[in-house]
């Protein structure tokens, strides 16, 4: 793999199949079924100073997530995630190659589709198909939301039930997601949806996890209610080591609307505070102390300054 990376030097790199391949030669066959009926298994990445962060909690979730739906991939979960981090590496050097390494960092994908569709290649089904690419991480969409937080909205769009296919499968079939970010957006320009089952139990937002501060207490969906997030297990242990208790257990919307502070976490920008639900301020409407503590010691955990960043304090 890094001698095929290495004839390539100055050019961005993906991972197809079990082979490196420069970027712009990647392609998925409009066939597939990945891209016919949105089939896919995922994993979304962030690099961190270039490395890989959380690779092991993501690698358990995919393999989670392919046997729950029932996709087995052509390589290990080792080879897989060897080949990501090759693939982060040599695509750091180059977003990174005329400043500091910890000014800019990427986001890397993993999706795994089930293959060719027979109904669309004369009969014959193909063979799951594994691919890895990179994009760098977009950090000035969120970089004033560290400061000021974020609103959500409850919406109309319901979450995908157990029975139409298991929540502990991260999966591209995502209309729904689509769907409920515009509905949030008509209802508050900038706002995120939040995201809940016919019966009223929160889920999550349509790009993060979530967990409210009530008192010294964290409290988050189980994972029956929501897909389990790598970041969100990785804020557990901050929370646990500044001393707070950790619960889960199903949430309603009032419950959000009383809690001392809201918390969000996603792979992308690690943590962030939501400050409106609904139009109605949580806590003093401005992110609070557990928040502005949590994120200071993520940012120490993992030895970036992540508002810096974003924010373009580290070029």
């Amino acid at each position: 793999m890094i001698s095929q990376a290495s004839q390539a030097p100055h050019s961005e790199i993906a991972w197809q199949n079990g082979q490196l391949l420069p970027r712009k030669e990647l392609g998925v066959s409009p066939g597939d079924a990945g891209f016919v009926l949105g089939a896919t298994v995922t994993e979304q990445l962030r690099t961190i100073r270039g490395e890989l962060f959380l690779p092991d909690a993501h690698a358990e979730r995919l393999a989670g997530s392919l046997a729950a739906i029932g996709i087995e991939p052509g390589q290990s979960l080792n080879e897989i995630f060897a080949a990501a981090a090759t693939v982060a590496s040599h695509n750091h050097a180059l977003l990174t190659a005329t400043t500091t390494p910890a000014a800019a960092d990427l986001g890397l994908v993993i999706f795994v589709t089930p293959g060719d569709l027979a109904s669309q290649h004369e009969g014959r089904a193909g063979r799951p198909s594994t691919t890895i690419h990179t994009f760098p991480l977009a950090t000035k969409l969120w970089a004033a939301a560290y400061t000021t937080g974020v609103s959500l909205r409850c919406v109309s769009v319901e979450q995908v039930p157990a029975s139409c296919w298991p929540v502990a499968a991260k999966v591209r079939s995502r209309l729904h997601y689509f769907l409920a970010e515009r509905e949030a957006a008509a209802l508050e320009p900038g706002a995120r949806p939040l995201l809940a089952y016919a019966d009223g139990r929160i889920s999550e937002t349509s790009t993060a996890n979530l967990a409210i501060v009530c008192g010294t207490t964290i409290i988050t969906p189980p994972t029956t209610d929501a897909l389990g997030g790598t970041s969100l297990g990785f804020l557990r242990q901050l929370t646990e080591q500044a001393g707070f208790s950790w619960q889960a257990r199903s949430l309603r919307r009032d419950e959000l609307l009383q809690a001392d502070e809201i918390l969000l976490t996603s792979t992308p920008w690690c943590l962030q505070a939501a400050v409106h639900l609904d139009g109605i301020a949580i806590g003093e409407g401005t992110p609070g102390p557990c928040y502005r503590q949590l994120l200071q010691a993520w940012s120490d955990a993992v030895g970036l300054d992540i508002v810096g960043q974003a924010q373009g304090e580290l070029a």
